[in-house]
């Protein structure tokens, strides 16, 4: 039986927002806010790209981590506008979020892409945040479980175990991101359940699985963290509004704070 503990991982997904200044400064209020504090999650902060290196400046001698939004599966080339894995960790980077729904609904992301990106991340020391969820229709027509398996299963193509041990996953309902929609609280759980028992089919010792920190993101909000981050099952956030101001955000990460630290047998 393992011991091991998955991570509680408080994730700030800052999207199109925040020029060089503000990210600076917002950065900075989140390091000093939780400078002191016991029993912290793991905090990564995800700028545009623009601000990688301020806020890696900001968050530099702090358990404040930083991350990308996006990653291309290739190392160089002539692929205009896009960021390799090896810029990333050139600023600084040590997370990058891959197959976000509005990568895959605007910017043609797919199932066929994203583990392509992510064996990419890995083979550069970046740990992926994984994004997998369902569209309001597919949920009406009971598809979220399908729908969920066929991209985590998709995700994991290629991997080792010591791979996808390496990995974070993200349950985003694409319906709940940024509408103020929240998924129930239990049904969270149960879809980030899901998500671990999928990922069951990839190892030979089906408990290694357990290991896997699933978080929950899609409109978290200062209001809703404790209910959500109460569930044995759910690992973390990947906060997208709350995460751009400072006092809110932190609100989240006190939530966490208190969350006690599962063992891996135990969730």
């Amino acid at each position: 039986m393992s011991d091991k503990v998955r991570k509680t991982i408080i994730a700030g997904n800052w999207k199109m927002n925040k020029l060089r200044k503000e990210a600076s400064e917002l950065a900075s209020a989140l390091v000093a806010g939780t400078k002191g504090k016991e029993n912290l999650p793991e905090i990564v902060l995800c700028p545009p790209f623009t601000c990688l290196d301020v806020v890696v400046a900001a968050a530099k001698g702090s358990p404040v981590k930083v991350g990308a939004q996006n990653v291309d599966h290739r190392d160089s080339g002539a692929f205009t506008g896009e960021i390799a894995p090896p810029m990333l960790v050139d600023c600084g980077a040590s997370y990058v979020i891959i197959g976000h729904s509005e990568r895959r609904q605007f910017f043609g992301e797919t199932n066929q892409t994203v583990p392509l990106r992510v064996k990419a991340a890995l083979n550069h020391g970046l740990t992926p945040i994984v994004c997998v969820g369902e569209l309001l229709d597919e949920r009406e027509n009971e598809l979220t479980d399908p729908v969920v398996k066929r991209q985590v299963g998709a995700a994991v193509t290629g991997l080792t175990e010591e791979e996808i041990l390496k990995l974070v996953f993200a349950y985003e309902p694409v319906w709940a991101i940024g509408t103020g929609k929240v998924c129930e609280s239990k049904e969270a759980a149960r879809v980030v359940a899901l998500v671990r028992s999928t990922l069951k089919a990839s190892f030979q010792n089906k408990e290694t699985a357990e290991q896997v920190p699933v978080l929950y993101g899609g409109s978290m909000s200062a209001k809703n963290a404790e209910e959500l981050l109460a569930q044995d099952e759910i690992d973390g956030g990947l906060i997208g509004g709350a995460s751009l101001k400072a006092d809110e955000f932190l609100e989240i990460i006190n939530h966490a704070c208190k969350r006690p630290r599962l063992s891996a047998t135990k969730a």
